[in-house]
Order: C-alpha cells, then sequence, then structure tokens
C-alpha cells in the first residue's frame, strides 16, 4: 500500500504520529494543531489536502449517526441477511428524519 494517505482530526497532528504513518508508507493528511506549537514551523510545508479532509468528517458524522441506535453497536444477528436489513432501516430512518425536520 505504497502511497496510500491516513486522514486524521488535528487531535493527532504529532510527531509521533507522523512518524507512524511514514514507518508504514501512509501520507498523512491531518490538519496543523495549532496549538502544538509556540512557534511557526520551519522548513518544508506539510501537506494538508482540504477535500479529502471533508470527505472524512462526513462519512464520520455518517457513523455517529448509525451509532445512536444501540442494536447496530454490536452484532447480535446470526445472519448477514438480518444484520444488512437493520441497517437499511435505520439509513430509512435518519433519512426521513431530516427529510421531515422543519426547515429554518
Amino acid at each position: 500500500m505504497h502511497g496510500s494517505g491516513s486522514t486524521a482530526d488535528s487531535a493527532f497532528d504529532t510527531h509521533d504520529a507522523r512518524r507512524v504513518c511514514f514507518n508504514y508508507r501512509l501520507i498523512p493528511n491531518m490538519a496543523e494543531h495549532k496549538r502544538n506549537r509556540k512557534t511557526i514551523k520551519r522548513g518544508r510545508k506539510r501537506r494538508f489536502n482540504a477535500q479529502v479532509y471533508k470527505r472524512r468528517f462526513c462519512s464520520e458524522r455518517s457513523f455517529a449517526w448509525i451509532d445512536k441506535f444501540r442494536a447496530l453497536l454490536i452484532r447480535h444477528d446470526r445472519k448477514d441477511v438480518y444484520f444488512w436489513a437493520a441497517h437499511h432501516l435505520v439509513f430509512t430512518l435518519i433519512n426521513l428524519r431530516h427529510q421531515l425536520a422543519p426547515k429554518a
């Protein structure tokens, strides 16, 4: 997986986290954590792709919506069909909730 990316929150913007990414040949895509440093960073600019970061947040938010349904957090179903059916029901409920929400 040479050249694959690793996108993370700015909380993970540490020297150790970046070293782990480089050791596994991953390209880190982390927003710079401004509170980690007292002076301006010298040297080469860090790569940060805002569009990839934005897509990551969208998927994280979607997982958080699914996690509100506790029955799906731990898989108790014996068959895959029941597991996926429950997810489809949750997706339907989430979409209905947003479609029927009053517009501000």
